[in-house]
């Protein structure tokens, strides 16, 4: 009985010893993978560097007004009486808990894990801690972000915890919604300055032991008013930092310079061993030249660097910004995972024709909506949120993460020959690998320029825009300029002769299509002329082209550009190449067009025993010009050329080909 007694009571002292051993050894792992400032890097648990590769959560727990299309303003605080205004408090407040439910799910943690992130930074108001009203801290607010960290611990990804906006704003902007006069954290100081303190403090009271948090960055994009010292700002961040350190001596620090997070004047030497200066690069140049002062100040003082904010521009130029930091050791967060109607984010949400109603009455060009009305608009643009229902611009991540995207073409799907391949599905690439266009990056500023005029569907720096072909694609690629081209990788199903159907439109006479295929011409310069408006679409037939079997690289290129273009379709013609058109003839021959007598379209063909600069045009049966359908020089062979009577009426008409010393002229019949 008593050996029993004393063997239960040894189990029970080896089992408590366990326990502490295991206690012990889950929070040394813990601990020991925070984050930390270890020299020049950002090191884990043993010291190796960390890259930081991450995705701020922006316009979450932050609406701003352009990621929502909102006119104006556009504030958070802004926003929100804008909703009240139309739907009264209580369907606002399902309105916003639909939103934040929908924006960011497990699902889009998920995916960004999946595209190879391995951290996200959390952009946050303060009040979603804090209740101003009731001068206490919100459990639901830490509710949500422990929500977010088991999620993102679930995929290995730290969170950086972003105050965004600040208590009476860092920056008199919309973005720190402040009141758009002025950046009051600055101008009094007595008010905000120990809120802001006071809400670190708690949140680093809660987390001081919770490695799934990266780190504490502090301040979003700060800007002092004017007459204000740096050494206000390092003074701020000096205090903050001791606070922070009283109750937390484990996270690693971010610290932002003035002037949006570009301007480190008087924030050297650091105060603190465990902090990493944060850098924005936006709307400038990809060079190191940009970005030498900082790393100046981290070769100078030992201390890391972090990109904490970039983009909103052309997948060209992140692919360039992205290869500059990785170059000089420099990890990075891009802005923003999803956004409405967007393309220069992975993930872009649908405006449908309700929302934009509602947009429309807030711009002051439609009537008000009435409550329901409204409401029903908002729950559902708060429904298209959902990550299923978001449409995906991968452009975008191969900018971000592909090797070969600066060197080497990748396809954009599958594209078959026969078939019809529409104009925007070219190679995935950067400028002069997947496309040429004569603007490509914004590197001017805010409002520099633009990069897809028509800010549709992709992020390079081909201009897109909605089509209204009937025939064609729901996109066209538009605003083409001379010496643009664009490349697609096809699949070839048979070798031979083919036919390819340009869907063009134009209000100008002159713009030129030419195919190549593994950078050799397969065809001659064909013109585009005026249909008679840009989204008036017509077919520009190419014939003749003799097309290998297999995977090819085909460039479309535009020497003279003034027209938009659709799509293009491909049709077998013949397997015999020798025995096409492309026979050398031993004179000048015009055919009789086919069909003729014809309603809406014809074809018209022609010999050559040379190359020769040819001029086919055709005439009204008084002699007057109707079209030039050919004036310019062409290879020896055969040619055909179609001829659209969209434009003219019904009765007899000439064509008349004129070349160097041989001119025939043949009659044909419209009857319509």
């Amino acid at each position: 009985m008593d050996m029993r007694c004393n063997l239960t009571g040894q189990r029970r002292i080896w089992l408590f010893i366990l326990m502490i051993i295991f206690i012990f050894s889950f929070n040394s792992e813990s601990i020991a993978s925070f984050l930390k400032a270890s020299g020049q890097d950002i090191v884990d648990s043993t010291g190796t560097p960390i890259l930081l590769r991450g995705y701020g959560l922006g316009g979450w727990l932050v609406p701003e007004g352009y990621m929502l299309h909102v006119p104006g303003y556009g504030s958070p605080s802004y926003i929100d009486s804008l909703i009240r205004d139309l739907v009264g408090n209580l369907f606002a407040d399902q309105f916003w808990s639909d939103y934040r439910q929908n924006y960011v799910t497990k699902a889009d943690i998920d995916l960004i894990a999946q595209w190879g992130f391995n951290s996200v930074r959390l952009p946050f108001h303060y009040q979603v801690f804090y209740d101003d009203l009731t001068s206490t801290f919100r459990p639901e607010g830490f509710a949500l972000l422990d929500t977010l960290l088991n999620w993102c611990e679930d995929n290995q990804l730290y969170v950086i915890l972003d105050m965004h906006c600040a208590p009476g704003g860092q920056n008199k902007d919309n973005i720190s919604d402040s009141d758009g006069i002025e950046a009051r954290l600055w101008t009094q100081p007595q008010i905000y300055q120990p809120l802001t303190i006071k809400i670190w403090k708690e949140i680093a009271q809660r987390y001081a032991a919770d490695p799934r948090i990266g780190g504490y960055d502090f301040i979003n994009e700060p800007v002092l008013p004017q007459g204000y010292s740096n050494q206000v700002l390092r003074d701020f961040y000096v205090q903050l930092t001791d606070t922070v350190r009283s109750v937390d001596s484990n996270h690693l620090i971010f610290v932002e310079g003035n002037w949006y997070a570009t301007d480190f004047n008087l924030l050297t030497p650091p105060w603190d061993n465990n902090m990493s200066y944060s850098f924005h690069k936006y709307w400038n140049l990809t060079t190191i030249a940009t970005i030498q002062y900082l790393i100046d100040i981290r070769n100078q003082y030992n201390v890391p660097l972090w990109m904490g904010e970039s983009g909103e521009n052309s997948n060209p130029w992140y692919y360039e910004t992205r290869i500059l930091f990785e170059n000089n050791n420099i990890g990075w967060c891009w802005w923003a995972h999803k956004k409405l109607e967007t393309i220069t984010s992975p993930l872009s949400a649908i405006i449908e024709p309700e929302y934009q109603a509602i947009l429309n009455y807030w711009s002051g060009s439609a009537s008000r909506p009435s409550q329901s009305v409204a409401l029903a608009a908002l729950l559902q643009m708060a429904d298209n949120l959902k990550l299923q229902y978001c449409e995906s611009r991968p452009g975008v991540l191969r900018a971000l993460f592909d090797a070969d995207f600066g060197n080497q073409s990748r396809p954009f799907t599958t594209l078959n020959i026969p078939g019809t391949i529409p104009a925007v599905h070219y190679d995935f690439g950067t400028i002069a690998v997947g496309y040429s266009d004569s603007e490509f990056k914004n590197v001017g500023g805010p409002g520099g320029g633009e990069w897809n005029r028509g800010w549709r569907y992709r992020n390079d720096g081909v201009d897109i825009e909605h089509s209204s072909d009937p025939q064609g694609y729901a996109y066209n690629v538009g605003w083409i300029e001379d010496n643009e081209w664009l490349k697609y990788t096809v699949n070839i199903a048979n070798k031979g002769i083919y036919r390819a159907d340009f869907r063009v439109a134009s209000t100008l006479t002159g713009g030129q299509i030419r195919i190549y295929i593994n950078n050799q011409p397969i065809s001659d310069i064909h013109t585009v002329f005026n249909t008679g408006g840009w989204q008036n679409w017509t077919t520009l037939s190419i014939e003749d082209l003799p097309l290998e079997a297999g995977q090819q690289e085909m460039i479309i290129s535009f020497p003279k550009g003034g027209f938009n273009l659709n799509q293009i379709a491909f049709t077998f013609i013949s397997s015999d190449i020798k025995g096409s058109d492309h026979r050398i003839p031993h004179d000048f021959e015009l055919k009789q067009n086919y069909p003729n007598p014809f309603n809406a379209s014809t074809r018209i063909q022609y010999f050559l025993p040379e190359e020769n600069h040819v001029s086919l045009t055709v005439y009204d049966n008084t002699g007057q010009e109707i079209s030039v359908l050919v004036n310019e020089k062409k290879r020896a062979g055969g040619h055909s050329i179609p001829f659209h009577s969209e434009f003219v009426s019904s009765g007899i008409y000439f064509y008349k080909i004129q070349v160097e010393y041989f001119e025939q002229t043949r009659k044909m019949l419209i009857l319509k």
